[in-house]
């Protein structure tokens, strides 16, 4: 039985999986989203996730803790200036995992990509927009009671025709099998 047995091992050693850790930490880091297997995004965010918090307090001690886990100093420093600053006001769960459509053509593992979520632009413009349409007023009245109040002067316009077959001089070619689209046209256009 696997009782309480919760770390993925992913095939290696402690120490090949500890380095292998640190070596996708620090790409995340430095370039903000990676693309690698479903089993390792998911023990990876167990290893970075505290990393980013650490980082948060900007002291010498959580420093040399994050430098023990990375030994990297331009992902430690890149993880003290921008992604602190930017992480700073939300309470965990700084990682995103998008899982991918393909697989991997070798051994046919499922691909996905990990990223950090405040670093995603074109989803943070979409939930800025969201939110901009919520802060609009709601009511609960209906609003047919000003189209009904408008004022007598005014014209309305007559509501649109929409057409449900197609207009009568449309051509129309009989295409037939093993003659292309232009041969047909041209077989027509002989015969009239």
């Amino acid at each position: 039985m696997r009782h309480g047995k919760t770390i993925n091992h992913l095939g290696r050693t402690a120490s090949h999986r500890n380095a292998m850790l640190s070596n996708m930490a620090s790409s995340l880091i430095l370039h903000k989203r990676i693309s690698t297997t479903v089993a390792k995004a998911k023990a990876l965010r167990k290893f970075v996730e505290p990393l980013l918090t650490k980082s948060k307090n900007d002291t010498t001690h959580s420093r040399r803790l994050v430098f023990a886990e990375l030994g990297n100093k331009e992902a430690l420093k890149e993880l003290f200036g921008t992604v602190s600053s930017k992480v700073a006001n939300r309470p965990g769960g700084y990682t995103r995992i998008i899982k991918l459509s393909d697989v991997r053509l070798g051994d046919n593992a499922e691909m996905c990509i990990i990223e950090l979520v405040d670093f995603n632009e074109t989803l943070l413009e979409a939930k800025n927009a969201g939110e901009a349409k919520a802060a609009a007023p709601a009511t609960r009245r209906s609003r047919s009671k000003k189209k009904a109040d408008a004022p007598a002067g005014e014209a309305v316009a007559p509501a649109a025709v929409v057409e449900t077959a197609a207009p009568a001089d449309t051509a129309t070619t009989t295409v037939q099998e093993g003659e292309t689209r232009d041969e047909a046209k041209a077989d027509e256009e002989a015969a009239s």
